[in-house]
């Protein structure tokens, strides 16, 4: 395969995005990588990532195959963004 193949980018940013859970205990790191790949990636995209993960020597990530293929039961350690212009405010500098 290529450097530049879908399949191979899409294992080598999930790893990414593995690797900077890798800190946190095991459940939450899988709900982190979990809560990402479900917030930032399209359907597609992890679609392709798990039919990828099917074949041998895929070379993703073992939380982030775990993240790919349950839905975590622990919290990310990650919190929501603030949707609400109000409470963007809250807590921020007046220095703006």
């Amino acid at each position: 395969m290529s450097a530049v193949d879908p399949s191979e980018k899409l294992v080598r940013m999930a790893n990414q995005i593995a690797t900077f859970f890798r800190s946190y205990p095991e459940d939450e790191a899988v709900a982190g990588i979990h809560k990402h790949i479900v917030a930032f990636w399209t359907p597609r995209m992890r679609e392709q990532l798990a039919a990828y993960c099917g074949e041998a020597d895929h070379g993703l990530d073992p939380l982030a195959l775990t993240a790919l293929h349950i839905t975590p039961k622990a919290r990310s350690p990650i919190p929501d963004a603030v949707t609400d212009p109000h409470e963007q405010g809250l807590g921020a500098s007046d220095a703006g």
